[in-house]
């Protein structure tokens, strides 16, 4: 399991405390709830219909998980933009980590699936969410590389965009750390690396006026609930930028280090103002 980062200087999770803050805890949180799982609803019901007439393949339900994570940064007042253009065909996508909320974001700008570690799918609530939007479950170890690509060719047949973090873990937003390149295995197998394309995205969060720089990050041993009722009850929220990088062939690499190593590069490139890693 890979381990969580930490930082040296973790910041206490702002308590929510006043009338008003708690009044925008309850109005955010239940829209959002119910925009959550009324569409987790919605989609449940119509994987009724698309399992069995589609297969893997889900030509309708990612559009709901889609039209709910863009609705959620309405409710919750957080500045949306988007650079550059998300790949639409079968590939990969790879992204820095910061928070719960990148979930969110990368969901908004188009469909993908997420591939996640195992020990995700037993986590109360978000692994039953994880579950029903498809996201893949592996074990991040390298004797399950051949195992992985076999998953990998089978959802990758079905037109299906996967979705990693290759740190391992989330950070405060402020950085980049080294790409681990066990999962790039995968994409170098035969019948992958020859047409197999992975796109590079950087996800920049910038707190709300006169915040910490790190308000939407969630690392090191910040709890879910706390942080969630820190942005739920935010006066001013900050803002999420998305930049969507050229594609990258995996055909035109050597090795997994390498590839790995690219990846890296073009997301850290995107960070204003990166620390060191």
């Amino acid at each position: 399991m890979t381990p969580t980062w930490h930082s040296p200087d973790e910041p206490a999770i702002p308590p929510v405390t006043g009338t008003g803050a708690w009044l925008r805890v309850v109005l955010r949180g239940g829209v959002l709830g119910a925009v959550t799982f009324g569409g987790l609803a919605l989609l449940l019901f119509l994987r009724l219909v698309e399992r069995p007439l589609f297969g893997m393949q889900r030509p309708v339900t990612p559009g709901i998980t889609r039209a709910v994570c863009m609705a959620a940064f309405v409710i919750l007042g957080i500045g949306f933009r988007q650079r550059g253009t998300p790949m639409w065909d079968a590939g990969a996508v790879v992204a820095n980590h910061a928070s719960w909320l990148d979930i969110f974001a990368l969901n908004a700008c188009q469909r993908v699936y997420f591939v996640a570690k195992d020990d995700v799918a037993g986590w109360p609530g978000i692994g039953w969410l994880a579950r029903a939007t498809g996201t893949l479950f592996i074990a991040r170890k390298g004797t399950e590389a051949r195992a992985q690509a076999d998953q990998f060719t089978a959802r990758l047949a079905a037109g299906q965009r996967l979705l990693f973090f290759p740190e391992g873990t989330s950070t405060d937003g402020q950085r980049v750390l080294p790409f681990r390149s066990t999962l790039f295995a995968a994409f170098l197998a035969p019948g992958l690396r020859e047409t197999l394309r992975i796109q590079p995205v950087t996800v920049v969060w910038r707190g709300p006026p006169g915040a910490d720089p790190r308000f939407y990050g969630w690392w090191g041993s910040m709890g879910f609930g706390p942080h969630l009722l820190a942005v739920l009850a935010a006066p001013r929220q900050g803002s999420v930028e998305v930049t969507y990088h050229p594609p990258l062939r995996v055909a035109d690499f050597a090795d997994r280090k390498a590839l790995a190593a690219a990846c890296e590069a073009a997301v850290r490139g995107a960070l204003p103002s990166a620390p060191p890693k």
